[in-house]
């Protein structure tokens, strides 16, 4: 039984490794030149910079699915628990470092701005609440099949659906729990995990802050493109087979049935497909005449700008994950989702991988991944926009860290929404394609499978559960989890969670 993957993002990868454990011959067929999708690197004049996600939660997920294949995940992708997360700036001076710990935090910002940390610590159980209200439902279950809401776990769960604070926004919550705009402020960031907008999205959302506060943030210590290449070297090892510069161009069907692809103007047949490439572009590149699945580009999520910047020199006051606050939050989110354009003064996220990997930048010298939230491309002036944005995010950084920037800059590199959508094949350039702004947003991303055509699924940050690292992992969970197994002669054994197979010639009477 041969089975296709399309795309070698996270989502992709993990379920080309579920797959070939089932049994099944896996080709994954893959356009770019490497896998990992968006978890890509540059590397120029002696400075790395990991391209695509910067933080690593949830390891358990990655951790599990190794274990799936016998394996230790420590062998393959070696990590840390950070014990600062992030150090967050505002423009009146002040600065917060969320430290690892949650009571430790919750001092930190009493310390610093005066807001209780009992405030901060009850704040935090109600997001873990939220969490385990909703993680098993929402995140690790398919939403488009009856038989999900018929356990008691789940209906207990939709009983309770009150306490989930679906009808209230992030931002709207965070201003209600906390005294200080500083704090609703550092809360209400955990929108931009999925490139949604605070002041829109539904309060579930805080389930983040749980899942980074309480469950812990990670860092391989390789440097994020590693889980890339350590769930890479998982698949080969379990036998998958990679075919890069392999640009798919067609998904045929024949009654009703996913039958195979077009690679390269020839015909691959193949008894299963698996789509790991943005969802949109598929319906309306590979899955042509069919019905469309479509989204309004006031649903697509916010997309990003970000300069790679090798500095000479070194700065102390920055940690590994960095936050430069905007002044004004609302009309930043108000630029991006209603205005389509960038405010002048945009939150700016820094991102130094050489603070935890020091091979990533020469000796006194750091890489800086230097991001901030942006509109999806809808035709504006790129040109233009990141011109003028260069200037802003300078002048951020000058006020803040008390530096001329600009004076430290020996390599740059420039990643925008219209680069995005090139090398992603993502609509627009969105990063989670749809949105999360509205209390029904989880029930209307794609399902894990086509409706009317056989044996065709779907995995990775477009389709539900969402997009970031956890949710791709959990995306081929739940396909892997409807696609049967292809064993013949052959018996699956289940033991301490690791899958063994043994052929029928090999067992005694």
């Amino acid at each position: 039984m041969k089975a296709a993957v399309i795309g070698s993002g996270v989502g992709g990868l993990a379920i080309s490794i579920r797959l070939a454990l089932k049994g099944y011959e896996v080709i994954v067929y893959e356009q770019n030149n490497h896998a990992g999708g968006k978890i890509s690197e540059i590397r120029a004049r002696g400075y790395r910079f990991d391209t695509g996600p910067s933080l690593f939660t949830l390891p358990e997920l990655t951790k599990e699915l190794f274990e799936a294949a016998g394996k230790k995940v420590e062998d393959y992708l070696p990590y840390i628990k950070l014990d600062n997360i992030c150090t967050y700036f505002y423009e009146d001076g002040t600065q917060i470092r969320a430290v690892g710990n949650p009571e430790r935090f919750a001092s930190e910002v009493e310390e610093q701005t005066g807001e209780s940390s009992g405030r901060v610590l009850k704040h935090l159980n109600r997001c873990k609440e939220l969490f385990d209200l909703t993680a098993r439902i929402f995140l690790f279950n398919s939403l488009h099949k009856v038989r999900t809401y018929l356990t008691w776990r789940v209906l207990k769960g939709i009983l309770q659906f009150y306490k989930v604070d679906a009808f209230t926004t992030m931002h709207e919550r965070n201003r209600i729990r906390f005294k200080d705009e500083r704090i609703v402020q550092l809360f209400d960031r955990y929108a931009t995990y999925n490139g949604s907008n605070p002041y829109a999205a539904p309060a579930t959302l805080n389930v983040i802050a749980h899942i980074e506060h309480r469950l812990g943030a990670f860092f391989p210590t390789r440097g994020m493109r590693s889980v890339a290449v350590a769930l890479e070297n998982l698949a080969r090892d379990s036998g998958v087979l990679f075919q890069f510069s392999s640009k798919v161009g067609k998904i045929v069907v024949e009654s009703g049935r996913a039958a195979g692809l077009m690679v390269h103007n020839e015909y691959v047949p193949c008894d299963l497909i698996v789509s790991d490439c943005d969802i949109h572009y598929l319906y309306n590149h590979l899955l042509t005449g069919s019905k469309q699945f479509r989204i309004s580009e006031k649903n697509l999520s916010s997309s990003a700008l970000i300069f790679y910047w090798g500095l000479k020199g070194k700065f102390k006051s920055l940690g590994l994950h960095n936050i430069l606050f905007s002044g004004n939050y609302e009309a930043e989110f108000q630029h991006i989702f209603e205005k389509r354009s960038i405010y002048n003064d945009p939150t700016v996220y820094i991102f130094i991988s050489s603070k935890v990997v020091p091979a990533d930048a020469p000796d006194k010298a750091e890489n800086w991944f230097v991001m901030i939230n942006v509109p999806p491309d809808t035709g504006q002036d790129w040109d233009r926009i990141i011109a003028d944005t260069r200037q802003y995010i300078i002048n951020k950084i000058n006020r803040i860290l008390k530096t001329r920037v600009e004076d430290l800059i020996v390599f740059e590199q420039v990643s925008s929404p219209l680069t995005i959508g090139k090398s992603t094949l993502s609509c627009r350039g969105a990063l989670y394609g749809a949105h999360s702004n509205s209390v029904f947003s989880a029930f209307l991303r794609h399902p894990y499978r086509h409706k009317s055509i056989k044996n065709l699924y779907f995995v990775g940050g477009s389709v539900h559960p969402g997009g970031g690292i956890p949710l791709c992992l959990a995306s081929a969970k739940i396909a892997d989890r409807e696609i049967k197994p292809v064993w013949t002669n052959e018996l699956k054994v289940q033991e301490n969670n690791k899958a063994y197979r043994i052929s029928s010639q090999n067992l005694q009477e």
